[in-house]
């Protein structure tokens, strides 16, 4: 792994970075959610699940930059294939794509 991977962990590739199901999400349902450094953004660490539309930012937030891992810790299958209608229109196509290939979410 290069410096520069080390630096933008959300520049590896989707494929490697998607788990293998959505079976494999087992994020919170509920409570306050603090996000580590490499996906926090200024302003927004603390993500409150019971809110909607900060639930779909943090969800967004990971797909888009975080690491497998990250992925497993923090997004709730059952909440993500909820969320999954709005979210995915505010996603990058090829992330959006991705997802509802590899983890079989619905258009």
């Amino acid at each position: 792994m290069s410096l520069t991977d080390h630096l933008l962990p959300g520049r590896h590739g989707l494929a490697a970075r998607l788990p293998a199901s959505l079976e494999d999400l087992h994020g919170p349902e509920q409570g306050v959610v603090v996000l580590p450094r490499h996906l926090a953004w200024p302003g927004l660490r603390e993500i409150d699940l019971s809110d909607d539309r900060l639930r779909r930012s943090l969800y967004g937030i990971v797909l888009t930059q975080g690491r497998r891992n990250d992925m497993a810790r923090f997004v709730n299958a059952r909440l993500l294939r909820e969320d999954w209608p709005l979210l995915r229109t505010s996603l990058d196509p090829k992330v959006r794509k991705g997802c509802e290939r590899r983890l079989r979410l619905g258009s």
